[in-house]
């Protein structure tokens, strides 16, 4: 028997209609998808000359480069301070600068500062918007002074006393006490203390005195003293004092560390 003619072994296969079979349809559709339009095509270079031209302005031009540092918030620190110790970049691509290290180094050179935002101001500049602590106490150094805040954390020594801020004497003996709580959950419980004294006294205070946990006082002007106790129970001691100074305002001396049992004495 005669095998295919050279026609029929060429020969496409064709379809029930009669018209040559193109192959799967899967294939077909995937070649269409690929034949992309004019337009489509336009579309796709302008998005990717905008990427282009976008990252090359953060990076590379000379249009958003950090050209100007400006300081806020400050108190005693001076904005000069600030900025020196922030040793931002200038000229590096502002997208570039590390914010979260110049937060870091700010809190590490000036100890004065509680709390710091270090933004982005576009096109050319970084803000550093500080906030300082503020000194609950004082400590005796010599012919200086120690600030310590509202958290106990001493931050800074200065010459001269802040106006209207107390003393703090840590008169502690070294017994089993110190031992026990250390000079610095003292000195908490002391800042502790100073915050929750009455608005209306607050201001008379001149010197708080700890002798030990349970034995905290206050020097109040006029040569009044308040003898507070512990740290605990706060709220309940502030509202005995306030009643007490009241009922006997011409005392000299109040007691307030067992609050349900008050006692006044002396004029």
């Amino acid at each position: 028997m005669a095998g295919p003619t050279t026609a029929e072994r060429g020969a496409r296969p064709r379809s029930e209609s009669g018209r040559p079979d193109e192959g799967p349809p899967a294939r077909r559709f995937g070649l269409r998808r690929l034949r992309l339009s004019p337009r489509v095509l336009i579309a796709l270079i302008a998005m990717a000359l905008l990427v282009g031209g976008g990252i090359w302005s953060l990076y590379g031009s000379s249009w958003l480069r950090v050209e100007k540092v400006n300081a806020s918030g400050t108190d005693v620190l001076t904005r000069a301070e600030v900025e020196t110790a922030a040793a931002v970049p200038v000229g590096a691509p502002l997208i570039s600068v590390d914010t979260d290290a110049i937060e870091t180094r700010l809190l590490r050179k000036l100890p004065r500062i509680d709390s710091v935002e270090v933004v982005r101001s576009w096109p050319n500049g970084i803000g550093l918007k500080v906030i300082e602590r503020k000194p609950a106490l004082l400590l005796e150094k010599g012919a200086k002074f120690i600030e310590v805040d509202a958290g106990g954390v001493r931050f800074a020594t200065v010459e001269k006393a802040p106006k209207d801020v107390p003393l703090l004497e840590l008169a502690v003996d070294r017994s089993a006490g110190t031992q026990r709580f250390g000079t610095e959950r003292l000195m908490r419980e002391a800042v502790r203390v100073r915050a929750e004294v009455p608005e209306n006294v607050a201001g008379d205070i001149r010197v708080v005195r700890v002798r030990s946990y349970d034995s905290i006082s206050l020097e109040l002007t006029g040569g009044r003293t308040v003898m507070w106790g512990s740290g605990e129970d706060g709220t309940a001691k502030a509202r005995a004092l306030t009643a007490l100074m009241k009922a006997v305002p011409r005392a000299g001396h109040f007691d307030v560390s067992a609050p349900t049992a008050p006692a006044a004495s002396g004029s």
